[in-house]
């Protein structure tokens, strides 16, 4: 048997593939083995985990990053900064790349904590490749880092306390924000407005100032079914104003179907958003070569959730709009008959590719309040959980209305690194909301490093694993710290300290987390954990690494590229075409 050391192999030229016809291919990949390959990715991991880390904490500082277009962005936020990273080097950008993974994931579930997830995630993976490099069983370690993990959740359950009043929820948000208290109490006051499960949007804003505009309206998570309906480059989105809807339970193939509904749009000069169980065949085809050729003011959009949750929906939707929803059974009416009082009205459609924002509708008042004391009375009547959690979804939607944050500033940079700071505090206020509060500050996980203690062992490497964590748990306070110009000794004396205790950057001292307002969101630090632990420990595991070689500039421009062109030299010939006019 081959045994294969710690060095890369190229496998550029000529290896014998056994095929079918037995003939020579060419692969330009490249592979390294072991500890050289661990050794490159480190550096990547390094690099992104230092760009992202400067951003944790009070005192932690901005990036600015160049765009292809625009000006350059200036950002706090982790996950923004590490998706900015593409290292020139590819085993680098290789290991960079699976922490960005790490960032991105915990973004996606829980909106916040994407910084001291890339910071877990590094300690994690260069302690592990130090051990691995020293003999250690990669596949033991991450079983141990998963115990760990599995523990550390457990006890950050029991640790957190929910979030009951506006004060706490404004904390959550304040800390979130890098400790801008503005921004707390506008979140606070948005969730007063509209509920805690009410629907907060961030816009920029056309004064100096962040600004709290409350408008009624609807919104969903499904977005257009085809790309090429969108008719603004900024955000990727379609964007309507006084627009017509036209509601189908069924399924729209046929543009017969549709023609109707097109000619009273167009004849009112008004955008039209379709919104069906589905729009596909030669509907779709046809809606998306008009809207490209003639510029045809359309969107479609697939109804909102499924079976009788999709039916109801629709109906809130055509009581807000004032509309008719048709291939309902109830009401015998064909598509193809469809007069201007059956499509409904909105002042405001936003269409982007994951949701659709409905504001300003045209429906009646009292209707739309009938609806919602309905669906009380449904609430009231229903003992499952599932049914209580949609019917209040409804509900929310058609009485609360919809929060606007118009966040304002002297240029676009500053709007939008305020919106960053923005959108990290709402997603955590949720997250909150959701699964409550623990002390932050790191100081949660640190008091997680004594649950770990608990765990059995059988094993020195699953023993390793845990070793890995427990020193993670300590990465996030000790990053906040070096950030806010302190060094060594800070997580001693943390944890030293008593259960909620921990160190208050911004005011250099030692303090009681809870008291100060200084919380995280428990969601938000377990799906960082989770997150960090499950990639960097999966990291740790790798022997090999294959990779495209990078084209050098004689790879891309051949030798008679440049001959090709002397060729031009017979364009002389042209000359005499001239003559013959």
């Amino acid at each position: 048997m081959l045994k294969l050391a710690s060095k890369y192999i190229p496998v550029r030229a000529r290896l014998h593939h056994r095929s079918l016809h037995s003939s020579p291919v060419q692969f330009a990949k490249e592979i390294k083995f072991g500890a050289t390959a661990r050794a490159e990715m480190l550096v990547g991991v390094d690099i992104l985990a230092d760009a992202v880390a400067v951003t944790l904490g009070p005192k932690g500082r901005t990036v600015i990053i160049e765009q292809s277009w625009g000006s350059p962005k200036i950002t706090k936020d982790g996950v923004t900064v590490a998706k900015s990273i593409e290292l020139k080097d590819k085993l680098q950008n290789i290991g960079a790349k699976v922490v960005q993974d790490v960032a991105n994931n915990t973004n996606e579930e829980a909106g916040d904590g994407t910084t001291t997830a890339t910071v877990l995630a590094r300690s994690i993976a260069k302690e592990g490749f130090e051990k691995i490099s020293r003999g250690a069983n990669p596949l033991e370690i991450r079983r141990g880092v998963m115990l760990a993990v599995e523990t550390a959740v457990e006890k950050l359950k029991s640790m957190s306390k929910p979030i009951t009043t506006p004060e706490e929820i404004s904390q959550v948000a304040t800390i979130s924000a890098n400790g801008d208290k503005q921004i707390g109490d506008l979140i606070s006051e948005a969730m007063k407005k509209v509920g805690r499960t009410g629907v907060i949007t961030v816009k920029d804003g056309k004064t100096l100032t962040d600004e709290l505009e409350v408008i009624e309206g609807l919104k969903f998570d499904r977005g257009y079914i085809s790309p090429y309906f969108i008719n603004t480059a900024k955000g990727m989105k379609v964007e309507f104003q006084d627009a017509l809807l036209l509601l189908s339970e069924k399924k729209i193939s046929s543009i017969q179907q549709l023609i109707p509904a097109l000619e009273l749009a167009n004849s009112a000069r008004k955008p039209l958003l379709i919104m069906a169980e589905d729009v596909d065949g030669e509907a779709l085809s046809t809606l998306v070569i008009n809207k490209l050729k003639i510029g045809l003011q359309v969107c479609a959009v697939k109804a909102p959730g499924f079976g009788d949750n999709r039916k109801n929906t629709l109906k809130d939707i055509a009581i807000a709009a004032g509309a008719v929803v048709f291939g309902d059974e109830a009401i015998d009416l064909k598509i193809e008959e469809i007069q201007m009082n059956d499509m409904g009205k909105f002042g405001e459609v936003v269409v982007t590719k994951d949701d659709t924002l409905l504001l300003r509708g045209g429906g009646k008042k009292e209707d739309i309040e009938k609806r919602i004391n309905d669906i009380e009375a449904q609430i009231e009547d229903t003992k499952s959980e599932y049914e209580k959690e949609k019917l209040n979804e409804r509900m929310a939607k058609l009485s609360d209305g919809v929060a606007v944050l118009r966040i304002g500033g002297s240029s676009e940079v500053e709007v939008n690194e305020k919106k960053d700071r923005v959108n990290d505090a709402l997603n955590a206020t949720r997250a909150a909301i959701e699964e409550g509060i623990v002390p932050g500050g790191g100081v949660a996980l640190i008091r997680c490093i004594d649950s770990l203690k608990s765990i059995p062992v059988d094993n020195p490497d699953i023993e390793i694993g845990i070793g890995l964590v427990r020193e993670a748990f300590k990465a996030p306070c000790r990053t906040i710290a070096r950030n806010a110009g302190k060094e060594g000794g800070i997580v001693e004396k943390v944890l030293e300290s008593d259960l909620n205790v921990g160190y208050d950057a911004m005011g250099d001292r030692f303090v009681d987390m809870i008291e100060a307002g200084i919380i995280d969101p428990t969601k938000v630090v377990r799906t960082a954990l989770q997150d960090a632990a499950g990639v960097a420990s999966l990291l740790t595991t790798v022997e090999a690494v294959c990779y495209e070689i990078p084209k050098s500039d004689k790879d891309e421009m051949p030798g008679g590229g440049g001959g090709g062109m002397g060729g031009m030299g017979g364009m002389g010939g042209m000359g005499g075409m001239g003559g013959g006019f």
